[in-house]
């Protein structure tokens, strides 16, 4: 296996930090909102999503946004909800093992995408509870988004 690179590194101290007490319905709808309210004052053609276990908790798209956003963030949590970590972890722990994920994988690429943007909803124990995702950006810019909101959301 190779070295985990910086943003490998990086990606993984982020799943360890972004961590809840407890996440039900209601923290869906004002962790959704206020993903909603910072991509909207930024002009952000983003769909967002939210999952509890199977049930969608939150979905939006804002203006600029596509049903291929919808598309891509349904293949982006798929990877979350298959492997527990983040999308863009995902597709990194790959790269570092010098794997592509769309062939190494086996997975079908209609139903899982490893690019960032989708997060796992982990409580403190380490439960996975569900996934939060945005889509419409740079993969990159996607997953900084997301971090930084949940940042803001659990420092509340």
């Amino acid at each position: 296996m190779s070295h985990p690179t910086a943003l490998h590194e990086q990606i993984l101290a982020e799943e360890s930090e972004l961590r809840f007490t407890s996440f039900t319905r209601r923290h869906a709808w004002e962790l959704g909102c206020l993903l909603r309210d910072a991509a909207q004052d930024r002009s952000l053609p983003i769909a967002i999503g939210i999952m509890l276990g199977e049930q969608r908790a939150f979905h939006t798209a804002l203006d600029g946004s596509s049903a291929d956003n919808d598309a891509w963030l349904a293949r982006k949590m798929a990877v979350v909800r298959r492997y527990g970590r983040s999308s863009l972890g995902v597709g990194e722990q790959f790269r570092v093992g010098g794997r592509d994920f769309d062939t190494d994988s086996r997975l079908d690429t209609d139903r899982f995408a490893a690019h960032g943007g989708a997060f796992p909803l982990t409580l403190a124990g380490g439960e996975i509870v569900g996934v939060v995702g945005v889509s419409g950006l740079p993969q990159r810019e996607d997953h900084a988004f997301l971090v930084e909101q949940l940042r803001v959301y659990l420092g509340r």
